[in-house]
């Protein structure tokens, strides 16, 4: 084995978190080690946002929060120090132009995502930070309660003053994403919570699936709600969706995923009944009425074609034909209870779902390494010294939108400016 230069911090991960871990850590003048397995850094900032970079969301800190329902309360105290506005300040400093968009989402202007990363890069370079791809680590060592580097799969040994691990969940795993890190976190002594994919497409094997009736038809500003096995709702999100081959996907669909796999588990089910609720703003009573005033008011025309632009069409021939409606049918043979139970289901279709799509379909992983054994204020270990975590090895995850790359990178920023702080405080005599 060879033993190498020791730098004052090696960042293990060159995704969005590691980047910013490696850049604030440079900038308390430590010598800074990025070490990426892939050919390339910032694969997952090259697809985020659709391939434009969602960088950030500009909601104030308690809403941002919100949207973070995977231990998001944990990030207060980093919010603290460094927090949305403050990536918003610091892209536009590297030279970034950012845009606001709907929900507070902050894109580049170009709307290309090599704008955000080409410009991290930069900063990786000015500030003299190595950086070393198709370099996969096989372990973090640890000496005396202290993390002292790591080994390469090919046995060569870097040594170090801290570590830190910023090498994302096991979402997306083509972007290099693979959870090696929670083996390096387990040998630690750390605490890894259940992992699971979350904001993924949800399965089905309801007839009208297994049959494509509706597959590709996209619904608009829905109201998706998950419900437990006593019928009460657990979480509802007012969304698009879409029915897919498999089941549903869409955003209102990806932020109840998580919802639907706890509830699978918690309660031992096969299945649990989510809702679509096409009319979230009108009650039951109110559709019926207004929908049978329309009738009234052309009975000699099929319902059918009264109807026409109030839903979609594929889903209105497909809840008419449901409900045993002809689609020929005027006032004068409708049925009252086939039509209110035909508003029912516009109020309230119901859809068992039996799970949701792999790691390999998720955008985010749920669990982690626990947050009780990490310092809050900065992504410290509070079992082994010298080693810290950011980005989604933790136990924290949001919704889609800004919010998880949030937290990557105030995590990493975190992360990078307490390593790079310990190790060149080490330096001074005295100094423990």
């Amino acid at each position: 084995m060879n033993t190498m230069t020791i730098y004052d911090v090696i960042v293990i991960g060159g995704g969005p978190s590691g980047l910013m871990a490696a850049i604030a850590a440079a900038e308390q003048n430590a010598t800074v080690l990025l070490l990426e397995k892939g050919d390339k850094l910032g694969r997952k900032l090259a697809i985020s946002g659709g391939g434009r970079c969602n960088v950030t969301n500009r909601l104030p800190i308690d809403e941002l929060i919100k949207h973070i329902p995977g231990n998001g309360r944990f990030l207060y105290s980093a919010f603290a120090e460094f927090n949305n506005e403050d990536i918003i300040h610091f892209f536009e400093s590297l030279g970034v132009e950012l845009k606001e968009e709907d929900h507070g989402r902050m894109f580049p202007a170009s709307n290309k995502s090599q704008t955000v990363i080409s410009a991290l890069l930069a900063q990786l370079n000015k500030l003299n930070v190595t950086v070393r791809n198709n370099t996969p680590v096989k372990k973090v060592l640890y000496e005396n309660n202290n993390s002292v580097g790591v080994e390469l799969h090919d046995g060569s040994i870097f040594n170090s003053h801290t570590v830190i691990i910023a090498v994302g969940g096991k979402s997306v795993p083509h972007t290099g994403s693979t959870g090696d890190g929670y083996t390096w976190a387990k040998e630690a002594g750390h605490t890894i919570t259940e992992l699971f994919p979350t904001e993924v497409p949800l399965t089905s094997s309801e007839p009208f699936i297994k049959d494509k009736s509706l597959q590709g038809l996209a619904l608009r500003d829905v109201a998706v709600s998950v419900h437990n096995p006593n019928g009460k709702i657990i979480v509802t999100h007012h969304m698009d969706m879409i029915f897919t081959h498999f089941g549903l996907s869409g955003p209102a669909i990806l932020r109840c995923s998580q919802f639907v796999g706890k509830a699978l588990k918690k309660y031992k089910t096969e299945n649990i009944l989510v809702t679509v609720d096409s009319f979230p703003d009108d009650s039951e009573e109110e559709i019926f009425q207004r929908l049978l005033k329309m009738i009234k008011s052309e009975p000699k025309k099929a319902v059918k074609n009264i109807l026409k632009g109030f839903i979609p069409e594929r889903y209105l021939l497909f809840l008419l034909q449901k409900n045993q409606i002809d689609e020929k049918t005027t006032i004068s043979n409708l049925k009252t209870e086939k039509f209110r139970s035909f508003v029912k289901d516009l109020k309230g279709f119901e859809i068992r779902v039996n799970g949701t799509l792999s790691f390999e379909k998720a955008f985010v992983t749920g669990g982690g390494i626990s947050t009780k054994e990490i310092n809050p204020k900065e992504m410290s270990s509070k079992l082994i010294k010298g080693l810290y975590f950011c980005g989604e090895i933790l136990d924290i995850h949001g919704y889609t939108g800004g919010y998880n790359i949030t937290a990557a990178l105030v995590t990493g920023r975190l992360a990078g400016i307490n390593a790079g702080r310990r190790a060149t405080d080490a330096q001074n005599p005295g100094e423990v």
